[in-house]
């Protein structure tokens, strides 16, 4: 297909129609060209195709599929090619169902646990969630079918949605919230970006040509063509104008008027038109050119894949030595969940199930020695006092009980945020209870975001499963029984309380302003700078196994920020049984003149070890490991120093550790003006040597010299007199001079300085 011939064929009214929906789910045709229609269906963890009564909130009815883990749990597996066997799948089935364009992965970073959307989205860290989400897509797109990352940009709250402003600087913009839309771009180039309802510092975003083509195309290089989140289009001109190929849904017409009236009218550029709808149709045909629509889809095998997932991404958040169970033991397994598992969420990614596997199921599939008990009503959100007896009977009956709790599918869901960190006051009762009456009481959490747990130090152990697909309860069955050595990490922080949250103070804003006051200082960027104690930090996970970090090596002991680093680590496992650690890598700037994390997570590999088994893991770090953004370079910039370079198993668990010194190769111009303090003069060696003569004045004045008292020695010592020196501006000569230095001579000074 020739498509420049085809859109020079196309009267404006057809190209103009191009660029919205022909009704929820499909882009239009242009029967006369030969120019086919498409479907997209919303993902990211399978498919939600629908045919009928469509909506875009998951109320209705769509096909029977596969539901996958969410993105709460598999960014918790630190998987890359795990997460890209999933995307495989979910290709396969959209080719099966003649699909174009799989609605994922969301990669909004997790700024607060209170986003009711967080159980879709990857992590709180940029790094991670772009790897991650970079390995989705070739996965999906290993299969000729495309994927639309979103929601991009900053769109990290339900709450005003659709009008709300992310106010964000600049530094903060680029170092937490578009990365992970960044790494996806250059490593991955997904075939289509979804923008986001908000605004950002006001702009929309489906309106923002710095966002939507200065940023995304010209700096990233994105190719392929960019589609409005449902509805969220405000001014439809604007957003062609800026970037913003394709509206979704349909308009009912009234926008494809808008862009042929502005044409007409001379307000839009007609090559703009024809550049959006070329992109569209560059993506359409790249589909057409590879479909397979008789591509097999077998539900079954992608369920038991779903469960082998699923069992890589739990995270043992502590263990007592109560897990793995043993097989031969009486077990009680309590609460609702055991029996009817939650393990996705609402909204527009709620797949129809096919089919679900229970944990209750599993068990006695296995013909396991398991008794179940009720322990609570999630549809009343409450437990009797006879749901709890009767619980409390199963527990002491049996050797270990194992209670299934977590939030409700009300608690969090597109749409709206939640409004606390707890979960429901009866699960928390019938945990205390049924560990008051068993001493080895484990807890099984379904969630897609962090709870506070006030009753952690009753309990012997607890899985964190997350939500973990529709086979979720066959792996919590094959975690819980040592069938399966837990292997997750997690990919946020649990802060005790919500309070905790770096951006408690300001999270949902106020009216439609929400202020990002917290900056960079996100997740365990923030905990770790404070050292602040926390639940469980950033990268925690437990194995039934043990293992060690050594040997640390360094390529180089000193680089240019136009090296790369070469990082090696040897890890063992220490424990009796097989086991996959998750080698994590964080660096940090040792001393910085800007506020910098602690550390920073800039590499992860996950490692499969038998008993006693090591193994060198190396990591590569360039520039951008090492790089803050410089918001007068407007670009990455290292300064020269020290870096440390710190291995372990959590942000808070660092088993070895080395430094390295990178030099910069880039000199930032200085700009010094009569109000700049001597401190910064004296941190500039090319400054110093220009204001010499008066360094050498001012020590007199201050610290030179006999005192002509005692108590005129403990007035000002050298060391206040020199304190005062750093904190007075250049302006100061005049008034410190003896009349000595007049204006001109300051600003024949401020001339050479400047020079330098």
């Amino acid at each position: 297909m020739n498509i420049k011939e085809i859109i020079s064929q196309m009267t404006l009214e057809e190209k103009a129609g191009m660029c919205s929906g022909l009704d929820f789910w499909h882009t239009k045709a242009v029967e006369r060209l030969g120019v086919e229609s498409v479907m997209v269906s919303d993902g990211p963890h399978g498919l939600r195709k629908q045919d009928q009564e469509v909506d875009h909130l998951g109320i209705n009815d769509s096909i029977k599929a596969v539901c996958m883990p969410a993105g709460c749990a598999t960014a918790a597996s630190f998987d890359r090619e795990l997460i890209g066997k999933m995307g495989e799948s979910i290709g396969s089935s959209c080719q099966h169902e003649k699909l174009c364009v799989v609605l994922g992965p969301a990669v909004n970073i997790k700024r607060s646990p209170l986003c009711g959307r967080n159980f879709e989205y990857l992590s709180e860290d940029p790094y991670l969630a772009g790897e991650m989400a970079a390995s989705y897509i070739n996965g999906v797109q290993s299969k000729n079918v495309g994927t639309s990352i979103k929601h991009f940009a900053a769109n990290n709250q339900e709450h005003r949605r659709m009008s709300s402003s992310s106010n964000a600087d600049e530094r903060t913009l680029r170092e937490i919230y578009f990365p992970a839309f960044e790494t996806a771009v250059k490593k991955a180039q997904p075939w289509t970006v979804m923008c986001s309802y908000n605004r950002i510092n006001g702009t929309y975003a489906s309106e923002n040509p710095w966002l939507l083509t200065d940023v995304l195309r010209k700096e990233w290089g994105f190719q392929g063509y960019v589609m409005s989140d449902w509805g969220a289009v405000s001014d439809r001109v604007a957003g062609v104008a800026a970037g913003l190929d394709l509206e979704m849904p349909a308009s009912g017409g009234m926008n494809d008027k808008k862009i042929v009236e502005a044409v007409r009218s001379g307000k839009l550029d007609e090559a703009v038109v024809d550049q959006a709808v070329e992109r569209i149709l560059t993506i359409n045909e790249k589909y057409f050119a590879n479909a397979k629509p008789d591509t097999p889809w077998d539900k079954e095998a992608d369920h038991l894949l779903s469960a082998k997932i699923a069992e890589q991404c739990m995270v043992l958040l502590k263990n007592e030595g109560v897990l793995p169970l043993n097989k031969a033991d009486a077990v009680a397994f309590i609460g609702e969940f055991a029996e009817k598992p939650r393990f996705q969420g609402g909204g527009s990614s709620h797949i129809n199930c096919f089919k679900t596997t229970s944990a209750l199921e599993a068990a006695k599939a296995e013909g396991l020695n398991v008794t179940y008990a009720q322990g609570y009503s999630v549809q009343q959100d409450a437990a009797t006092d006879q749901m709890i007896a009767q619980a409390v009977e199963a527990a002491k009956a049996a050797k270990v009980a194992v209670v299934f709790a977590g939030l409700p599918d009300a608690y969090e869901s597109e749409g709206y945020d939640r409004t606390h960190m707890g979960m429901p006051a009866s699960q928390n009762a019938l945990i205390e209870a049924v560990a008051a009456a068993n001493p080895n009481t484990v807890v099984v959490l379904h969630n897609g975001s962090p709870v506070e747990m006030p009753w952690i130090g009753k309990v012997k152990a607890v899985l964190e499963a997350y939500l973990g697909g529709q086979a979720v309860g066959i792996a919590t069955v094959r975690v819980l029984f040592g069938d399966a050595n837990p292997c997750g990490h997690l990919a946020e922080t649990f802060p005790i309380k919500l309070q905790d949250n770096p951006s408690y103070l300001y999270y949902g804003g106020e009216a439609d302003e929400a202020d990002y006051r917290e900056g960079v200082f996100v997740g365990y960027r923030y905990y770790d700078k404070k050292d602040m104690d926390v639940l469980f930090p950033f990268g925690h996970g437990l194995s039934y196994t043990t293992f060690a970090y050594s040997n640390l090596r360094l390529s180089s002991s000193e680089i240019t920020d136009q090296d790369t680093l070469t990082v090696t680590v040897t890890a063992t496992n220490t424990g009796k049984v097989a086991g996959k650690t998750v080698v994590q890598l964080y660096v940090g700037d040792k001393e910085s003149t800007v506020l910098r994390p602690v550390r920073e997570l800039k590499g992860f590999e996950k490692v499969e070890l038998q008993p006693g088994e090591s193994r060198d893991v190396t990591f590569v770090l360039d520039k951008r490991a090492f790089a803050y953004w410089n918001t007068q370079l407007h670009d990455w910039h290292v300064e020269t120093g020290e870096f440390a370079i710190e291995v372990g198993q959590s942000s808070r668990a660092i088993d070895v550790c080395g430094t390295v010194t990178v030099k910069s190769t880039v000199k930032l111009k200085k700009h010094y003006t009569k109000d700049s303090i001597f401190m910064d003069l004296m941190a500039d060696e090319d400054a110093v040597r220009v204001i010499k003569p008066l360094l050498d004045n001012f020590r007199k004045v201050f610290g030179g010299g006999e005192p002509s008292s005692e108590a005129a020695a403990e007035a000002v010592t050298e060391d206040m007199g020199m304190a005062m020196l750093n904190y007075m501006p250049l302006r100061g000569v005049m008034s410190f001079a003896d009349g000595n230095t007049d204006k001109s001579m300051l600003e024949d000074l401020l001339k050479a300085l400047n020079e330098l």
